[in-house]
C-alpha cells in the first residue's frame, strides 16, 4: 500500500462538488462586482454580480458583508484559473418559478414587487428574481392611467400564464380585484337593508357625489342626497379620508345608493303648518335664474319667487331689481308639500285684496301662480333650463270670468218734497 502525498491527502479532505449541485458558502471577501466564498472544497467559489442578481445597478458591498451564509449553485468547478464559478441568481429563480408555477396550478395569490413600467403599457413584477409581467388592462378592474403610483409596491395577482421554456410569466391582478370586491359585496349586503344608517369613508369625490367605503365595497353618496337643501359642489362638502354616517336609500345588484338626507331633519316637514298659504315670510335671495329668483326661508328650505310676482310693474329678469343676500318679505302663494315646492309673491302684498275677485280695483287682473307653473320652473331651474313656456304660464296666468252681474231692481221713486 502507497503512502499517499501531502498534496492527495489535503485534495482526500475536502468534499467533491459537481456541477448543478447547491452548496453552502461562507463570504471571505466582496468586491463591488464579485464575491468570493468558501464552500468547503479546495478552491474558493467566485460569485459575480450578474449571477447574484438582476439589477447590475447595485454595489455588492452594500448588499453583502464578510461572513454572510449563501447558498449557490455551481456553474463550473474550474472556471479556467481554478476557481468554482457560482450562481445565486438561477437558485433564486427556481424557486422563484417554483412559487409562481404552484400559483398558477393551484390558481392561489403571489406577491411580488413592481421594478418596471415599460412605455405605460403594464409593470413588471419581481418574484424572487423571475420579472412577471402584468399588462394595463389586468392591472385593475378600472382604467388606471397613470401607472406610476405602482412603481416600487408590493402587490397581489394570479398567474394568468406560465411557461418557463420561453420564459413567459403574465399576471392578473383584475382578476383577483374582481373576486375580492364580489366577496365584500356579498358579506356587505349580507349585513345591511334598505333603510339602514352605517358608517363610512370617503374613499374619492367627483363633480356629482362622493363614493363611500362601506367596508370593502363603495356606495355612491350623489350630490343631491347630501342635503336637503343645494349643493353647489360635492368637493367643497367632503373629501378623501372623511367619515360619513349614510343611509342605505337603494341596492341595485352590486350597485348602493346613499343619502345623508335623514327623515327626522327633513326641513320640509310639516311644510303648509309652518308656511300656510297667505302667511307672510321673509328670506335673503340665494340664487337667482332669468325666470325667478330662490329664496332661503330656512337652512334647506327655498322658495321660488317667479319673475311675474317681484313688482306690480314689469321685470325683465330677477337681476334687474335683485342681488344674492338681498332681503325680501313676501306672502305665500302655494306649498306642494308632495314635491317640497313653496311659491312667494311681493306682488300680492302690494295689491288691495278682494274676496272672489281676480280684478283690482282698477279692473286690472291679478297674475297668480299655479303650483304646476311652480313645479315645472324649480325642475327646469336644476335642470339649468328656463324654457319660455314656463315663463308664459306663470306670466299670462288665466283670468277668473266675472259672474254677471245680477239686474238691479227698478229705484224706488223718492218721495217728493213737501
Amino acid at each position: 500500500m502507497s503512502e499517499l502525498t501531502f498534496e492527495q491527502m489535503l485534495d482526500e479532505s475536502f468534499k467533491t462538488i459537481r456541477t448543478g449541485e447547491i452548496v453552502s458558502g461562507e463570504v471571505i471577501d466582496v468586491k463591488p462586482d464579485y464575491i468570493i466564498l468558501n464552500i468547503g472544497y479546495k478552491s474558493d467559489g467566485v460569485l459575480s454580480k450578474a449571477e447574484y442578481t438582476n439589477d447590475l445597478s447595485i454595489d455588492l458591498t452594500e448588499k453583502v458583508k464578510i461572513g454572510d451564509k449563501l447558498d449557490v449553485k455551481v456553474l463550473k468547478v474550474n472556471d479556467g484559473e481554478g476557481q468554482v464559478s457560482l450562481t445565486h441568481k438561477r437558485l433564486v429563480m427556481d424557486k422563484g418559478s417554483k412559487i409562481l408555477e404552484d400559483a398558477f396550478n393551484e390558481k392561489t395569490t403571489v406577491k411580488g414587487v413592481v421594478t418596471q413600467i415599460p412605455n405605460n403599457k403594464g409593470v413588471i413584477v419581481v418574484v424572487d428574481d423571475v420579472r412577471v409581467f402584468i399588462p394595463a388592462g389586468l392591472l385593475s378592474d378600472v382604467y388606471e392611467k397613470d401607472l406610476s403610483k405602482f412603481m416600487d409596491k408590493e402587490i397581489e395577482f394570479l398567474m394568468q400564464e406560465y411557461d418557463p421554456k420561453q420564459r413567459r410569466y403574465i399576471g392578473n391582478r383584475k382578476e383577483l380585484i374582481t373576486a375580492q370586491k364580489a366577496k365584500a359585496l356579498e358579506e356587505v349586503l349580507s349585513k345591511i337593508n334598505v333603510g339602514d344608517t352605517v358608517e363610512g369613508t370617503v374613499k374619492n369625490v367627483t363633480d356629482f357625489g362622493a363614493f363611500i367605503d362601506l367596508g370593502g365595497i363603495d356606495g355612491l353618496l350623489h350630490i343631491k342626497e347630501m342635503s336637503w337643501g343645494r349643493i353647489e359642489s360635492a368637493k367643497k362638502l367632503y373629501k378623501a379620508g372623511d367619515k360619513v354616517k349614510v343611509l342605505i336609500k337603494e341596492i341595485n345588484g352590486n350597485r348602493i345608493s346613499l343619502s345623508t338626507k335623514f327623515e327626522d331633519e327633513n326641513p320640509w316637514k310639516d311644510l303648509s303648518a309652518r308656511f300656510p298659504v297667505g302667511s307672510v315670510v321673509t328670506g335673503k335671495v340665494a340664487r337667482m335664474t332669468d325666470f325667478g329668483a330662490f329664496i332661503q326661508l330656512e337652512g334647506g328650505v327655498d322658495a321660488l319667487l317667479h319673475v311675474s310676482q317681484i313688482s306690480k310693474n314689469h321685470i325683465e329678469k330677477p337681476s334687474d331689481v335683485l342681488k344674492i343676500g338681498d332681503e325680501v318679505t313676501a306672502e305665500v302663494t302655494e306649498v306642494n308639500e308632495e314635491n317640497n315646492r313653496i311659491s312667494l309673491s311681493v306682488r300680492a302684498m302690494l295689491q288691495p285684496k278682494k274676496k272672489d275677485e281676480a280684478t283690482d280695483d282698477n279692473g286690472e287682473e291679478y297674475a297668480t301662480v299655479d303650483v304646476e307653473s311652480v313645479v315645472a320652473a324649480q325642475v327646469e331651474e336644476e335642470a339649468k333650463e328656463a324654457p319660455a313656456a314656463v315663463e308664459a304660464s306663470v306670466e299670462e296666468a288665466p283670468v277668473a270670468e266675472a259672474a254677471p252681474a245680477e239686474e238691479a231692481p227698478a229705484e224706488e221713486a223718492a218721495p217728493a218734497e213737501e
